[in-house]
């Protein structure tokens, strides 16, 4: 029996959907940044140890779902590497 020709489809799909997650994620982290620096008139040197360190998990965090949307990119899009 031949394979499913529309389970690739769905891997297309859930990767897609899985790309708009992260896009979301990561615009939701970004906007968090922004609030805690703008808190303390744009600067980490002004935060206090407990902010610092939301703030920098949250830089870390941003900084993973960047790179997994980008990994997810190469996989969505093979062929923009080369353009």
């Amino acid at each position: 029996m031949a394979g499913n020709p529309q389970s690739g489809e769905t891997g297309d799909v859930n990767q897609v959907q899985e790309y708009e997650r992260l896009v979301l994620e990561y615009e939701a982290l970004d906007e968090e940044i922004d609030v805690l620096l703008e808190r303390h008139q744009g600067a980490a040197e002004r935060m206090s140890p407990e902010d610092l360190r939301q703030y920098r998990e949250m830089a870390r965090r941003r900084d993973d779902v960047y790179n997994q949307l980008k990994a997810l990119e190469q996989q969505i899009f093979p062929d923009d590497e080369n353009s």
